[in-house]
């Protein structure tokens, strides 16, 4: 397949399986990279990890955009608190991008798999977490909890990234008292600006496969959509579920990475 340079056909529809059941995920509760990121590291295993990892970004963000859209017609989040914390995730991402070559990322892994323990076994000790919307502090303290959180994760998402969704429920639910629905709805707009910061480092240094990035980002949005329809119809309820499963998901993937990389 000349179009996509040496990948077989084989590997591209490899990868845009993954890429669809990524957004699919995703949308709902985050997660994404869970399945996307390993079948490009398959898919593309004779490119660098950082074009893989750049191309990944390409991909996700249009399946989280298209989530996006979706949450936003239907569930109609607070546009002006979401920007606040989007804002600086979006910039925080462009600084974890930059400085993700010289930091080194395995020092990280033990400290996200205590902390991803820690999580799944709050929510699931509260089964009523999330389920309505108790909100908690101010106004201009939620904001500020945002924005200093924003900042922090897409910082995170940048050098490292997994968990990043994970992460954005955890504070939107647990620390500022969203319903699991609503905050996964304000999580997709956070993470769009966090996958276009990286985007733009990742671009400007000429390590995206564009063509492969948007043809997969196609599949990805399939996915989206149809995750992020499930998702309005089974309510917070579902959402919960499925951020359960990929919390548990991930603390594997980053259990085994740690052990691998130790």
């Amino acid at each position: 397949m000349h179009f996509f340079g040496d990948l077989s056909t084989f590997s591209m529809v490899f990868m845009a399986i993954a890429a669809f059941c990524a957004g699919f995920v995703d949308a709902i509760a985050g997660g994404g990279g869970l399945v996307q990121l390993p079948a490009l590291l398959v898919g593309l295993s004779s490119s660098p990890t950082v074009q893989v990892l750049g191309t990944n970004k390409l991909s996700s963000v249009f399946g989280t955009s298209a989530a996006a859209i979706l949450y936003r017609r239907r569930v109609k989040p607070d546009l002006k608190f979401t920007m606040a914390m989007a804002v600086p995730a979006f910039f925080g991402s462009m600084g974890g991008a930059l400085l993700a070559s010289y930091i080194p990322t395995h020092a990280l892994r033990p400290i996200v798999f205590v902390l991803l323990v820690l999580v799944v076994i709050y929510t699931w000790r509260k089964p009523d977490l999330g389920q309505v919307e108790t909100l908690r502090h101010t106004s201009g303290r939620r904001t500020f909890i945002a924005t200093g959180a924003g900042a922090g994760i897409g910082f995170y998402d940048g050098i490292f990234g997994p968990g990043t969704g994970t992460f954005l429920m955890v504070v939107l639910v647990v620390a500022l008292g969203f319903a699991f629905l609503t905050a996964s709805s304000m999580a997709k707009v956070v993470n769009v600006a966090t996958n276009v910061g990286a985007i733009v480092i990742f671009g400007i240094h000429g390590v995206i496969l564009w063509k492969v990035g948007l043809a997969l980002g196609l599949a990805n949005i399939a996915g989206g959509i149809l995750g992020a329809r499930m998702a309005i119809r089974g309510g917070s309820a579902l959402v919960r579920k499925f951020f359960l499963i990929v919390t548990l998901l991930l603390i594997v993937k980053v259990g085994v990475d740690t052990i691998t990389h130790w």
